[in-house]
């Protein structure tokens, strides 16, 4: 007695279809696992590029003479160099560059605000067919100095 399957030639046909479906999930859990892993690398980055933006701020606007055109002034007046330098030393003593290789940054600095913003490679785990090499994240933050003229 031979059964339908063998009378319509459909024998063996399920193995390559879970293989396939298996080789598919591979492939979505790996992409899942890398977007996790470089959303968790911008969050941190996140964290270092608020607090470059606050040194920055801070050491931009140090040794400055605030009062010198009278009270009114309710800003202070921050130097690019000064925040440049600052929010390296900050990167440098907080180890990033360790953390992150290849990390860059860029500051801007406005009438009252500093804006840093950090670039690095992200370190992902797997490796997804088709995806870039070596992926890069990013993340900004800034920061703004007042006076308190009480």
């Amino acid at each position: 007695m031979q059964r339908r399957g063998d009378l319509l030639g459909e024998r063996g046909s399920t193995i390559p279809l879970i293989v396939g479906f298996a080789g598919l999930l591979l492939v979505a859990g790996a992409v899942v696992v890398d977007a996790t892993a470089a959303y968790l690398q911008r969050q941190s980055l996140d964290s270092v590029a608020d607090g470059a933006a606050l040194r920055g701020a801070d050491l931009g606007a140090q040794g400055l003479e605030v009062y010198a055109g009278g009270l009114d002034e309710s800003r202070l007046k921050l130097t690019e160099q000064a925040a440049r330098d600052a929010v390296a030393g900050y990167l440098a003593d907080t180890d990033a560059y360790r953390r992150y290789p290849g990390l860059t940054f860029d500051v801007v600095v406005g009438q009252e605000r500093v804006i840093v913003t950090l670039h690095a490679p992200a370190d992902l785990p797997l490796h997804v067919p088709g995806s870039p090499d070596r992926p890069v994240v990013g993340a900004s933050g800034s920061a703004v100095v007042t006076v308190d003229a009480r």
